[in-house]
């Protein structure tokens, strides 16, 4: 395990504290991409964050099945 893998404010983060503000802003961008015209500009933008946290959660171990409500 990784002690430290991020740091913010001078602080260092651990793994665990990174996963937790993972899952928050993955759920965080599904309710917003739930507001949005999936056509739109914004949504495409979204999108691309969602994936980028679907790939960090995903090999980070976290299982996305109960969480994941967009299924893309």
């Amino acid at each position: 395990s990784i002690p430290a893998i991020a740091e913010k404010a001078g602080e260092y983060m651990t793994e665990g504290e990174m996963l937790k503000l993972s899952v928050e802003e993955f759920s965080r961008i599904q309710r917003f991409m739930m507001l949005a015209e999936k056509d739109s500009e914004v949504y495409r933008a979204m999108r691309e964050r969602y994936i980028d946290l679907k790939v960090i959660l995903t090999v980070s171990g976290v299982n996305l099945t109960e969480i994941d409500r967009i299924k893309e």
